[in-house]
């Protein structure tokens, strides 16, 4: 089967040719800077093509292109585009890219789908997927690549477009948010170094995901925040806890901060059975092994 990937050169479009080619298939790059392009191919021992040429010659088509560029490019592909060819998209967002493949793919197999995790994978085992199908037959087409994955040890959901952003919101707007605001809290406390050096279990897990988000491309990181929908309602959400608990603290309120901790401690135990592992788990983050 023949495969082209449109954006094939950016980091996730490179893992996936990497992916795709280890399972044997021929595998197309596209992507509008020729020079890395080019480059990326040679590296991935796979072919370089135009965006057309790539479409036309393939039955897979797959759109690992930015979220504020996608329509721009969907338009551009449609006339090269063939009735029953299968066209996949990855981003992070996936209601107003599903619309839009919807309005310029007319007659293709379109299928929405997010590999929630970076380039950085070693495979998709273990992996986590999102498939967003929004008919009949996209619904059929998810079956068929939910098994594919799940044949590979992948973790795979189905849900509507909407639900996925709705939930993404929270996965990723919330949690890129949290670590953005710690990233800019410890560099204005000008303490990086010396509490690096002193800091436990607890410090050096918030130190990962702010070093991680920070070390990402801001222009996607940006695009989410932008596009995802109620991230703002969710994170004003977020600022009222935060008020709320520093509060507590600046009127030095020890029995309601321990009340207040321990209600969260109770309805975490009981919305979520993995709850009990959560300090061992802790350490497996950092690759360390609970010393108690």
């Amino acid at each position: 089967m023949r495969v082209a990937i449109i954006g094939g050169y950016g980091k996730m479009g490179r893992w996936l040719a990497r992916a795709l080619r280890a399972e044997g298939l021929q595998v197309t790059i596209a992507g509008r800077d020729e020079t890395k392009l080019l480059e990326a191919a040679q590296q991935l021992g796979v072919k370089a093509a135009s965006a057309s040429e790539a479409v036309k010659s393939s039955e897979v088509v797959i759109l690992s292109v930015p979220i504020d560029s996608f329509e721009a490019a969907c338009k551009e592909l449609a006339p090269a585009v063939k009735p029953g060819q299968y066209i996949f998209d990855v981003t992070s967002i996936k209601a107003r890219p599903v619309d839009i493949m919807h309005k310029h793919f007319g007659g293709c197999r379109v299928l929405g789908t997010h590999p929630i995790f970076g380039p950085g994978a070693a495979s998709v085992s273990g992996q986590r997927f999102v498939l967003t199908p929004t008919n009949t037959e996209e619904r059929t087409l998810a079956g068929i690549i939910r098994r594919y994955l799940e044949e590979r040890g992948a973790k795979v959901a189905i849900m509507s477009p909407a639900e996925h952003d709705e939930l993404m919101a929270i996965v990723l707007g919330l949690s890129h948010f949290i670590a953005l605001v710690s990233a800019d809290t410890l560099l204005e406390l000008g303490k990086l170094k010396e509490a690096e050096a002193a800091g436990g279990t607890s410090y050096r897990l918030l130190l990962t995901l702010a070093e991680a988000v920070c070390s990402e491309d801001p222009d996607f990181y940006s695009s989410l925040q932008m596009n995802l929908p109620g991230i703002a309602e969710i994170e004003d959400v977020f600022l009222a806890k935060a008020r709320q608990w520093a509060g507590l603290v600046k009127s030095t309120d020890t029995q309601s901060f321990a009340k207040r901790m321990n209600d969260l401690k109770l309805k975490f135990a009981q919305e979520d059975q993995a709850f009990g592992d959560a300090y061992n788990n802790a350490y497996r983050v950092l690759g360390e092994s609970n010393p108690l």
